[in-house]
């Protein structure tokens, strides 16, 4: 039977940091990836630092209906009821992506009662582009 021994500066259970509700954010970034099988919906502050993300996939759509506009518009949901009871007031929003959730997601950010500051779409567009397939040779 070994002893147990006692740690020194432990702390019990305690808290050292700050809570994640107990930051107040009066200013953020919403930024929204929508692919064709999922939207992603991720809250910075304006520095850049994450507060809170939410996707169709965690608000328990599978499958192909996590592509659909109202799985975008419930996460989009969730993601801005959880920074407002942080302080969050005003925001910007950043959408990247093609995906059929993107109108969806506005209109919830609108409906929440955020000021959007300004909306700018960030989707990677390739000036060249990859490099095309060799062209098929048929064997006759």
């Amino acid at each position: 039977m070994t002893k147990t021994r006692p740690r020194i500066g432990s702390r019990r259970g305690g808290r050292i940091g700050s809570r994640k509700s107990g930051r107040r954010i009066p200013k953020g970034v919403i930024h929204v990836q929508a692919g064709f099988n999922n939207t992603i919906v991720t809250v910075t502050d304006v520095r850049g630092r994450v507060v809170f993300w939410s996707s169709a996939g965690t608000c328990r759509f599978r499958g192909p209906r996590k592509g659909t506009p109202f799985a975008a518009q419930t996460a989009a949901g969730d993601a801005i009821r959880t920074v407002m009871d942080q302080g969050m007031k005003r925001a910007g929003v950043k959408i990247k992506g093609a995906g059929i959730g993107r109108d969806a997601v506005l209109r919830a950010i609108r409906k929440s009662g955020i000021l959007v500051s300004y909306i700018r779409d960030v989707t990677p567009i390739p000036y060249n582009g990859c490099r095309s397939p060799k062209k098929r040779r048929v064997h006759k």
